[in-house]
């Protein structure tokens, strides 16, 4: 019976390959922009995602992301080595500054002060040099991109001058980091060389990278830092996602692609369902030929279910595809804006879980008129 339901599906080729595009569509279109949209929530937490050396983040209790600090005094970094079940705690430096070049190419930069003594927080992939280099006098590291942001058509090479807040700062690394959110390069140096880069304020301390001590739950180890120090404690994976929730809560952003992945959704199962529709009705005569022959009511609709599955499979197979492809050429293009762009697992289960919904729906469009529909019916 599989095979007649194939016959069938296939006998119309212009109805067929209509419904399997209505659905490839729908799938690419859930899943790219799905994709998008968790490549750009990773990308607030790209430093984040960079420093995996700590096992907690300490900031004031006030803060809400990792983008808007609120400056420590120092005594807190002592505060927090002082409670008990921390290895170390060392400082992090955070912010934005200008950034000029020799030539005038002016732009704004994300500086990471990383601790003088560890270099804990430095970069995680050094491509030329090494992380010990920020020790040496006016240095930095610059991430690849950045390096092409502020040197266009220029091959790399260590050794170049900026002018970052009118100081002087030498490239001694080039290094590569999870892109920003905003596409702005990247600068590491010392702490203390960083406080040299900015504006003089009274505190600088942005946060507190804490060491765990072995056999210290983390969990207990942030309650106690919270409780004795009146900051927020919070492990890698928490202060990840309490940051990426804050961008849900309080920007566009999860509105604009919910919508456009509703309309992927809405406008596959419009395709599917319609064509798939119009495909039983006109088929009602063979269905009611093989009613006529004794087949069962449970047959005709598994072989209903049969056809919608193997289009959605069809569907659903080129829609993905289509999407890895995408971020596969997105992907070697070389643009800072769209590196780090992916197709992840959950996105693809996701939009097999959206088909199969398509799927189902167009079925139950169908199933109706095959039902109740009369054997003799066919005779007339």
């Amino acid at each position: 019976m599989n095979w007649l339901a194939w016959k069938m599906l296939t006998g119309d080729r212009a109805k067929y390959l209509g419904i399997v595009f209505g659905v490839a569509f729908g799938s690419l279109l859930i899943a790219q922009q799905s994709a998008i949209f968790v490549g750009l929530m990773r990308r607030t937490s790209s430093q984040i995602l960079d420093i995996s050396e700590a096992d907690l983040w300490a900031m004031d209790g006030a803060q809400e992301n990792v983008d808007e600090i609120r400056p420590l005094p120092d005594n807190r970094l002592y505060q927090v080595r002082g409670v008990e079940g921390v290895q170390w705690a060392v400082r992090l430096y955070k912010g934005l500054v200008r950034v000029r070049t020799l030539d005038g190419n002016f732009r704004q930069a994300i500086l990471l002060g990383v601790d003088d003594a560890s270099l804990v927080g430095a970069p995680p992939l050094m491509l030329q040099g090494t992380a010990a280099d920020l020790r040496r006098p006016d240095g930095i590291v610059l991430d690849e991109d950045g390096y092409h942001i502020l040197f266009p058509n220029r091959p790399v090479e260590l050794g170049v001058t900026l002018d970052i807040n009118d100081r002087r700062a030498v490239v001694v690394g080039i290094c590569r980091v999870t892109p920003p959110f905003q596409t702005f390069p990247v600068v590491y140096t010392r702490y203390s060389q960083a406080t040299q880069f900015v504006p003089r304020e009274r505190n600088t301390l942005s946060f507190i990278l804490v060491k765990r001590q072995p056999g210290t739950e983390v969990a207990a180890l942030a309650r106690r830092i919270q409780e004795q120090t009146a900051l927020r404690a919070m492990s890698w994976d928490e202060f990840f996602w309490f940051n990426i929730g804050y961008y849900i809560r309080n920007t566009g952003i999860p509105i604009n692609f919910g919508i456009t992945v509703g309309l992927g959704f809405i406008v596959g199962a419009a395709i599917a369902g319609q064509t798939f529709y119009l495909f039983t009705f006109e088929n009602l005569r063979q269905f009611g030929s093989l009613k006529a022959m004794g087949v069962e009511n449970r047959r005709l609709v598994r072989m209903i279910l049969f056809q919608a599955g193997a289009v959605g499979v069809m569907g659903f197979s080129l829609g993905i595809g289509l999407a890895a492809l995408f971020f596969e050429v997105t992907g070697r293009s070389g643009q800072p804006a769209l590196r780090g762009m992916f197709l992840p697992w959950q996105v693809v289960a996701l939009t097999a879980a959206a088909v199969g919904l398509i799927v189902i729906a167009a079925s139950l469009l169908s199933l109706r008129r095959v039902l109740v529909l009369e054997p003799a019916a066919v005779f007339k």
